[in-house]
């Protein structure tokens, strides 16, 4: 069978390869194909529904091309970003450095002596921290390094933050100020919302992933080919080998496949697996339950939840159905009860006989690796029971829906040697095989993975191919994420 031939061959219809084919499309490419093993588009950034009607992110823009895909207003909802940390029993506003003026008073003061120890450490003349954790003790001291910080990102990395650079955080990591955090204490005041997410829109239905599908559906049918995986590149001939039996033949490629994957099914890249096997990264696992019943006060307009202790395994809790009341079903349908939260006390309830709502859900999120091992067989169960320690639920709140699915790649880990790793990788793949390896594994870069950064590196994939344009959001993220983009539109 003959190779069919194109210019661009993208793999991977997630916001990376969106975006190169939304740019593609933009300047009226003639020849490129998008190949993807799921059935729809959306990637890492997809949303599944239960069998119940409950709806669950499984991952995680851009105003022009998300207005043009879901142009109405009532396309979406806003919302302020309403954050805590459940922390001593107690939920404090996020972020917690920020906040310790609600903690107890016992917490107030190991945290303001480790403020000023570190603000004197600072004061010295030293070189720059190497690792995280000499990067929070640097900025916060000892008292917030082990009250949250390094319990909290253990929960979230799966890898302890002395085997972290620091160079990945930009704005993800809230610096206290010793200043603010003593007026706060001594005058019982609570900091002000911080952050790049301070508001933020969610589609009024079909959750995040929705939205890319929606991107898909502005895109030529025949630039795509969905269910089939690649499963072998030629690279010299420049040939990739698909999971039908079919071939395409191309002139470049861009991936966003797991740049540890890529490199396992590429002819010639024997020198580079020995280098990619060690990349750092943990698998993630995403639980929801959905709950009969009224949003109770105690959730209120909670969005995303912070837990750094080890009464739950989850590390961060989203209150789903406040993003919008199409992530439930509606209250009339009839579901039947699976369960209470405490399993001994379902007898109590009618758990054969489907009843209406109204419903609510939370949405979970656990990391997994080797250094952090899960009970995956458990893992709903332990996390029920971590929403009943944690004030989440109460021990009788009816459970009509479950919901798990893990991901083996979920975060890639900013390693202490991932920046040489990827300067040989990435270089070497597109020198050698015409391979642009983007996207949040592709180029294993967390500090430009979201989902606004990966679609837009893949437009800049594709400006770099065609034009030779340079790829700022990957090669420059501090500079990406320390300013809004007001020049790039598609």
């Amino acid at each position: 069978m003959e190779p069919k031939s194109v210019d661009l061959l993208i793999i991977g219809a997630g916001p990376t390869g969106l975006g190169a084919a939304k740019r593609l499309h933009q300047l009226q490419h003639p020849s490129f194909l998008l190949v993807d093993a799921a059935a729809e588009a959306g990637g890492l950034a997809s949303t599944d529904v239960t069998p119940e009607g409950f709806l669950f992110d499984v991952g995680g823009y851009f105003d022009d091309v998300l207005n043009e895909a879901l142009p109405k207003p009532e396309d979406w909802y806003e919302h302020q970003r309403v954050s805590y940390v459940r922390c001593k029993g107690l939920w404090v506003p996020y972020p917690l450095q920020n906040n310790i003026s609600c903690l107890p008073v016992e917490d107030q003061v190991k945290c303001i002596e480790g403020m000023i120890d570190a603000a004197e450490q600072r004061a010295r003349a030293q070189p720059k921290p190497k690792t995280f954790d000499e990067w929070i003790i640097r900025q916060m001291g000892a008292g917030l390094a082990d009250l949250f910080m390094r319990p909290y990102n253990f929960k979230v990395w799966a890898t302890p933050t002395t085997e972290m650079q620091c160079e990945w955080q930009g704005e993800r990591v809230a610096a206290p100020s010793l200043k603010l955090a003593l007026s706060n204490v001594l005058n019982n005041k609570v900091a002000g919302g911080w952050g790049p997410n301070a508001t933020f829109r969610f589609p009024a239905r079909d959750g995040t992933g929705g939205i890319w599908k929606a991107v898909a559906s502005t895109l030529p049918n025949e630039r795509f080919s969905f269910g089939k995986t690649v499963i072998r590149i030629e690279g010299k001939k420049r040939i990739a080998h698909l999971s039908d039996g079919s071939t395409v033949k191309y002139r470049a490629l861009i991936s966003s496949m797991p740049l540890d994957e890529i490199t396992e099914i590429l002819d010639g890249a024997d020198d580079l697996r020995p280098i990619s096997r060690e990349l750092v990264y943990s698998s993630t696992h995403i639980i929801g339950v959905g709950v009969r019943g009224v949003l109770p006060p105690r959730i209120g307009d909670k969005c995303w939840l912070y837990f750094p202790e080890d009464d739950s395994p989850f590390y961060r809790a989203t209150v789903f159905s406040n993003y919008s009341p199409f992530n439930c079903p509606q209250a009339d349908v009839k579901v039947r009860t699976l369960q209470t939260a405490d399993p001994t006390l379902s007898g109590n309830v009618d758990t054969t006989t489907a009843r209406v709502g109204p419903y609510w859900s939370l949405m979970l999120e656990v990391s997994q690796s080797a250094q952090k091992p899960v009970d995956e067989a458990n893992l709903v169960r332990d996390c029920i029971q971590g929403m009943i320690n944690t004030g989440l639920l109460q021990p009788t709140d009816e459970i009509v829906s479950k919901y798990h699915r893990k991901f083996h790649h979920g975060y890639p880990t900013p390693s202490l040697v991932r920046d040489g790793q990827l300067k040989v990788l990435l270089p070497e793949l597109q020198r050698n095989f015409a391979i642009w390896s983007r996207g949040r594994f592709g180029s294993y870069k967390y500090e430009v993975a979201n989902q606004d950064h990966s679609f837009m590196i893949g437009v800049e994939a594709v400006d770099n191919i065609l034009f030779g344009a340079p790829e700022m959001t990957l090669s420059e993220p501090d500079w990406v994420n320390g300013r809004k983009n007001i020049e790039r539109r598609l």
